[in-house]
């Protein structure tokens, strides 16, 4: 499996992860997708380039959630 494969696969199981889950820290994602941080937020960056993430801050936390609509 190439690079860009693993970072796709790895948005895959972010979005199935958020869909279940709701507004989660970027931590959070990391923990639960099981991938190295850096894998974990290419993919963050991915699903974001292609509109289907919110974020927002909450004191000194990160929160991503899936855009509606």
């Amino acid at each position: 499996m190439t690079y860009t494969e693993t970072i796709g696969k790895t948005a895959g199981k972010v979005w199935q992860y958020l869909h279940e889950h709701g507004k989660t820290s970027l931590s959070g994602i990391e923990k639960a997708v099981k991938a190295p941080r850096g894998v974990v937020f290419m993919a963050i960056g991915w699903l974001a380039r292609e509109g289907k993430l919110e974020f927002g801050q909450e004191k000194r936390t990160t929160q991503v959630w899936l855009k509606e609509g």
